[in-house]
């Protein structure tokens, strides 16, 4: 028999169902494999330089691509909010997110050599359409995971996710190595190529959406929110919830940590004139480390819990810059290390931030708790244009420097009790 707990999720007898994990593994799996064909920190990087050399313009793609969907949160979340139903919403946000993967192949096909700045042109609305859709479907999913999953457990879900995107992560990282590896396939249809894995990627991911049984969200007169009330509830929730502001303050500083991880390829194509067989083999060994990790972040989760997988997160954070120092003089083979902690770094952000914040949101106010943190952590908004700008100035060194200060100071502040 099905229940509502009192943290929003459904259970049988106790149990989250086999099949939710199976539903939840399925979609993680292929959309890793399709995050590899446009890797943040490999692919993507790779492929705007090969359009121009202007690391302001890079800062600002990637600003747009991580920072669109937290900007959008509150008007996203506040329209979902009074909804009992979210899984339309999370098909239609994959949906348009796999069209874009479709659109950024075609323009690089057609333009790729001819006429780079329209391609450059066109990514600023794909890669808009793409994170947008995202954010959509994103705190639809945070939802759906909220109500299916009961509280405890999540973690695990987290991890066991992560254990097979990594190895999806993997498969598509011999694809893109395959792919880049020199002399098989030319610029531009070796990227033509990966979107358009992207786009199938995410088609096939969809399927298990259509599977799942979502129980209706508890609505009632309290949740009937016009968006202006909503705006206007904000301040009243971070007053009231001190640890929910700690969170998203320790959030927004790791975000500097999030900000460097693109620029560590554009360093190293930079310091070390690699070939592009070296974007596969790099994003192999992010893979690697993701994929090691995850066993690491499920064992702490279950001993420790959620709030230790963050601590360790913003310590490895401040140790990859400066260890991308220490190897810039020894070549780019001895480089890969820093893609394995690279790949430590997504997947504990991932595990440790997601996995939190379900537990300390309110289950009749998740949607507006997902929405307000989007819009509060607007850091990872700034920051790469930043980076890009600063980077531009003073260089890599001393950038990285001010990433693991920053991200230090965080690991500090999580060391006391009450942090977060």
């Amino acid at each position: 028999m099905k229940y509502f707990n009192n943290q929003g999720g459904i259970s049988v007898r106790g149990k989250t169902p086999k099949r939710v994990y199976v539903i939840f593994i399925w979609h993680g799996a292929f959309l890793a494999l399709t995050m590899s064909m446009l890797d943040f920190n490999t692919v993507f990087p790779a492929l705007i330089s090969n359009l121009t050399d202007s690391k302001i313009i890079f800062g600002l793609l990637y600003s747009i691509m991580l920072g669109t969907p937290f900007v959008f949160n509150i008007i996203l979340s506040s329209f979902m909010h009074s909804h009992k139903y979210k899984r339309n919403f999370l098909l239609l946000g994959i949906y348009i997110r796999g069209f874009s993967f479709l659109g950024m192949a075609i323009f690089t096909y057609f333009f790729g050599k001819s006429s780079p700045i329209l391609v450059i042109g066109s990514l600023f609305f794909w890669i808009f359409l793409f994170s947008i859709s995202g954010g959509f479907a994103g705190i639809a999913y945070s939802d759906i995971i909220g109500k299916l999953v009961r509280i405890g457990k999540r973690g695990n879900l987290f991890a066991s996710r992560q254990i097979a995107t990594g190895i999806a992560s993997f498969i598509g990282g011999l694809i893109v190595l395959n792919i880049f590896t020199a002399g098989k396939v030319a610029f531009p249809y070796n990227y033509t190529i990966t979107l358009t894995i992207g786009f199938v990627g995410l088609m096939i991911a969809s399927i298990a959406f259509w599977l799942i049984k979502e129980p209706p969200s508890i609505i009632n007169d309290k949740n009937q929110k016009s968006f202006k009330s909503i705006i206007k509830s904000i301040p009243y929730i971070l007053k009231n919830d001190k640890k929910f502001v700690r969170f998203i303050i320790i959030e927004n500083m790791s975000s500097f940590s999030l900000m460097i991880l693109p620029f560590y390829i554009l360093y190293a194509k930079d310091n070390f004139n690699i070939s592009e067989s070296y974007v596969g083999r790099y994003l192999i060994f992010q893979t690697a480390g993701a994929i090691l990790s995850n066993f690491l972040w499920g064992m702490i989760s279950n001993r420790w819990g959620s709030k230790m997988i963050i601590r360790i997160y913003t310590l490895i954070g401040c140790m990859v810059p400066i260890i991308a120092i220490m190897l810039s003089k020894l070549g780019p083979d001895y480089y890969v290390i820093i893609f394995f902690l690279v790949g430590f770094l997504i997947s504990g952000r991932t595990v440790g931030f997601e996995s939190y914040l379900l537990d300390i949101c309110p289950a009749d106010n998740r949607i507006i708790y997902l929405g307000i943190r989007g819009t509060m952590n607007f850091l990872i908004v700034l920051l790469p244009i930043a980076g890009g700008i600063f980077i531009s100035l003073m260089g890599y060194h001393l950038a990285f420097i001010i990433v693991a200060a920053v991200m230090f100071a965080a690991f500090l502040i999580l060391g006391k009790r009450r942090a977060i």
